[in-house]
């Protein structure tokens, strides 16, 4: 598709530059924060600024992809964020200061994201939207698994200043490749008020029992298991007694369970089936590594966790794709990346919290169950769905409105 598909091949490359841009910057401003304040709140503050504040507008964000061209929303989002990051690279202003253009920019993001991906099935043919979503998987998963790395070997050349320019630059190189997309211009919205047209995009997920289950699954799912990354690390160093080197190692299976998924997920239909078995496959992951006896187990059931990862995020942007009609696509999206956001956020809060009143097995028992428990319910609210309207939810054209084609 690739080489095949020009159009896709843009945006492909263009999403990937700009998740490797991010993943730079993430780990300079970190060390940046951590280093200036000295205290772990200041980091904690940081990634609630990017992950809180775009969550509670993703329904409008997603507004802004229903009523403008997608090209143009895109190239102006990476600008945005380019503009921002330009200003924090030359001022490095302080934590007050810091937030605030942090939490801009991970609005414009926010923005980018629905668009992003309300452009993908108008670019590629309905039967290929589980090998195109796929491939975005692994480009994205590319970019952030590889940004550590290259972040640390930059460092010290070019200073936490020179890095941060560096993701200027991505951003700069992914407006250029998301400007030779072909137009994808919008129909004028029914309503012109804003809020009143994301309620309309909330009132379509409430309506469809497929959507809420895709959706809020997704959400409870991310609410239960998104203190892994922090969580592993307390489990090996105090529980396991492994160093640097071993934590290292242990965070970088999610990784590579992702390009395995990814690589599988991409020859299977996205249906019901495989979100699910996604929800149930990354929850027994986190569950299993509450029991792990060596960084070895914790190793595998953090990698089967990834294979799981890549199958739900595919399974659920290919349903939604596939069951929104055009018009509605963005505010679906934009509602879908909020809730995980807010749910993300909410995680770090209460796995954090849990974390210091009890211990690392016990947060992982915990998250890897309550997903499960999720998996559960949802399995039941899809197989609920398709006996309402007689149809396999998540095939093409089983949909309670089938998406119209074309952008």
């Amino acid at each position: 598709m690739l080489r095949t598909n020009p159009g896709f091949r843009l945006l492909w490359c263009a999403r990937t530059c700009s998740f490797l841009g991010d993943a730079l910057s993430l780990v300079a401003l970190l060390l940046f924060v951590a280093s200036g304040t000295g205290r772990a709140l200041s980091v904690a503050l940081l990634l609630l600024a990017a992950e809180l504040a775009p969550a509670l507008l993703g329904p409008l964000a997603g507004v802004v992809s229903d009523r403008f061209d997608l090209r143009k929303v895109m190239v102006g989002c990476e600008l945005a964020q380019g503009a921002v990051m330009l200003v924090v690279a030359l001022w490095l202003p302080p934590l007050a200061v810091l937030l605030p253009l942090v939490a801009v920019r991970a609005l414009a993001g926010q923005v980018f994201q629905p668009a992003s991906r309300a452009m993908v099935p108008a670019l590629v043919d309905d039967r290929d939207l589980e090998r195109a979503n796929s491939l975005v998987g692994l480009g994205t998963n590319a970019g952030e698994t590889l940004g550590p790395l290259v972040a640390a070997g930059l460092l010290p050349l070019l200073g936490i200043r020179g890095v941060l320019l560096l993701d200027v630059a991505t951003f700069l190189v992914s407006a250029v490749l998301l400007a030779f997309l072909p137009a994808a211009p919008r129909e004028r919205l029914p309503d012109a008020n804003p809020f009143r047209a994301a309620r309309a995009g909330l009132g379509h997920v409430r309506a469809s029992p497929l959507l809420r289950a895709v959706v809020l699954g997704f959400v409870l799912v991310v609410l239960f298991n998104g203190i892994d990354d922090v969580a592993l690390v307390f489990l090996v160093k105090d529980d396991l007694h492994g160093g640097d080197a071993v934590v290292a190692v242990v965070l970088s299976a999610v990784g590579i369970g992702l390009f395995v998924g990814y690589a599988v997920v991409a020859r299977v239909s996205a249906g019901a089936a495989l979100l699910a078995f996604g929800f149930a496959v990354s929850s027994l992951g986190n569950l299993l590594t509450g029991f792990a006896w060596a960084a070895g187990a914790v190793f595998a059931a953090q990698a089967a966790r990834g294979a799981g990862l890549a199958g739900m995020d595919v399974a659920a942007n290919t349903l939604i794709q596939r069951t929104v009609p055009a018009d509605r696509l963005g505010r679906v999206f934009g509602t879908f990346h909020g809730g995980i956001s807010a749910a993300a956020a909410l995680s770090y809060i209460g796995g954090g919290l849990l974390l210091d009143a009890t211990s690392p097995r016990v947060a992982f028992v915990v998250a890897g169950a309550g997903g499960l428990a999720v998996t559960a319910a949802t399995w039941a609210a899809l197989r609920r769905a398709r006996r309402r309207d007689g149809t396999r939810p998540g095939r093409p054209g089983d949909a309670e409105h089938e998406r119209p084609r074309g952008a």
